[in-house]
């Protein structure tokens, strides 16, 4: 018998990274984690259960029952949770799509791509590594550089200011309607909807 169980009809995962804590909550690191909070609210899916070290939501859109998922272990460490997840829903990793914050694009632009590498952001690196490939899709969330000469590791464990938050929240109902495209209709129309404007 194998030790994974498979997920009964779950068609997609859908994962943000982030850290977990109230001290993290609005972090710029946790872009991730509140778009998963959007997706949540938008489809009315609870994120009540735990499973394999992550908080999890199940429900169904476009008539495809998909799983959110954002892992408990720190940014650093998000790819083990991610990995046990997957192969627990036997899901391929083309149907496994990983939402994260980027430093080197701007706020309030987003790119979908269906493979890449980690770009030098530690918790996709751990995905990458956990997963054993970089062909599956994910979905950047601009957060932009740090002023002067501040540490990129300060900076994104910084809140968004409140002048960002009306754009941010734009950000976040494109990065749902995004993800939504992708699964009804699948990556490239998706990435075509996502990727057509360079900012918000």
């Amino acid at each position: 018998m194998s030790f994974f169980r498979k997920e009964p009809a779950i068609s997609c995962l859908l994962i943000g990274l982030g850290n977990p804590g109230t001290k993290y909550r609005k972090n710029r690191h946790n872009v991730g984690f509140m778009l998963v909070d959007r997706l949540a609210e938008s489809w009315d899916i609870e994120l009540s259960r735990k499973k394999h070290g992550a908080k999890i939501g199940i429900g169904a859109i476009g008539g495809k029952r998909i799983m959110l998922v954002k892992p408990q272990s720190f940014m650093n460490l998000s790819g083990k949770p991610v990995a046990k997840i997957a192969r627990y829903c036997r899901i391929p990793v083309q149907q496994v799509l990983v939402a994260f914050d980027d430093l080197d694009l701007p706020l309030g632009t987003l790119r979908l791509r269906p493979s890449g590498g980690s770009g030098g952001h530690r918790g996709m690196r751990s995905v990458i590594h956990h997963l054993g490939t970089q062909d599956f899709p994910r979905l950047r969330l601009g957060i932009g550089r740090p002023p002067g000469r501040m540490d990129p590791a300060d900076y994104v464990l910084q809140d968004f200011d409140p002048e960002e938050e009306l754009l941010l929240d734009q950000v976040l109902a494109r990065g749902a309607a995004c993800l939504e495209r992708f699964v009804r209709e699948g990556i490239d129309a998706a990435m075509t909807f996502c990727n057509s404007k360079t900012e918000i």
